[in-house]
């Protein structure tokens, strides 16, 4: 899609990731709606931006998307904005040994990650299919479609949201709707937590800066034909080698596994030998 024609719904507009994509689609000639849980804080955020790039290209709308009373407002305020592109970055995080996770936290990371765009995009589509051309992009993770020690819940989330987008993608493929998924890999944000900063630390696993999983937004609904971007070295040959034999990368993954924090009343692993 060209961008100066998109009018762009983002839910998670001001996350880590949302605070670099806004600007770069605006900064690409599209208008954004952003969709956040803080009215205080998308305020302050569209203002911003708005004397930035102008009043007529930004817009905001504050929800709660765990909340199924705040769709309806939500479906009728991207009506009226005229919304074209849903770009999909609400998320919450979830580390940590399986029997470490409350319950609540389990229900939070799957109804937020996976049902809540799932609802969302379902309340949309009329609207959607009704456009001459529109695009839906879910920010998914490089964990949706590599299950890593420590992420069981969160990799559910995600790999639920790729397989909804792949299902969905071919369902509309006869309509104007396409249908996107972007997997990031870690990005230096305040999205994750100590915990998992020493994780990545101890496992020597990269991280991106925001911007760079914005650049790559950009360039993915400009190339609309393009189903599903990863990012990052070596995460993009391990997503397709996971697919094809995922037991071959069971034995990769020791070093993760024994960096995770001791389960609670166990004691710590003896450390990682390396050689010399």
């Amino acid at each position: 899609m060209r961008l100066e024609r998109a009018r762009v719904l983002y839910t998670g507009a001001g996350g880590g990731i949302g605070r670099c994509a806004v600007p770069a689609l605006l900064h690409a000639g599209a208008a954004v709606m952003l969709v956040g849980r803080s009215e205080a804080r998308l305020q302050s955020q569209a203002r911003e931006l708005a004397r930035a790039h102008g009043a007529a290209r930004v817009a905001w709308h504050a929800a709660d998307l765990a909340s199924e009373a705040a769709l309806a407002p939500l479906v009728s305020a991207a009506g009226s904005f005229g919304a074209n592109v849903v770009v999909h970055g609400a998320g919450v995080p979830s580390f940590g040994r399986l029997e470490s996770l409350a319950a609540a936290d389990l229900h939070r990371v799957v109804h937020t990650n996976l049902l809540a765009p799932m609802r969302l995009t379902q309340a949309l589509l009329p609207h959607l299919r009704g456009l001459p051309d529109a695009q839906v992009l879910f920010i998914g993770s490089a964990l949706g479609r590599l299950g890593l020690p420590g992420f069981s819940a969160y990799s559910a989330s995600k790999f639920g949201l790729r397989g909804f987008a792949e299902a969905l993608r071919r369902e509309l493929g006869d309509s104007s709707v396409r249908v996107q998924y972007l997997g990031p890999r870690s990005t230096h944000t305040g999205f994750n937590d100590a915990a998992v900063a020493a994780y990545n630390r101890s496992t020597g696993t990269a991280m991106d800066h925001p911007q760079t999983v914005a650049d790559t937004l950009v360039r993915l609904l400009r190339d609309d034909h393009c189903a599903e971007r990863f990012i990052g070295w070596p995460e993009k040959f391990a997503v397709r080698l996971n697919a094809l034999v995922p037991s071959w990368l069971d034995a990769a993954f020791k070093r993760h596994r024994r960096s995770l924090p001791p389960q609670a009343g166990a004691a710590s692993p003896p450390p990682l030998r390396t050689t010399p």
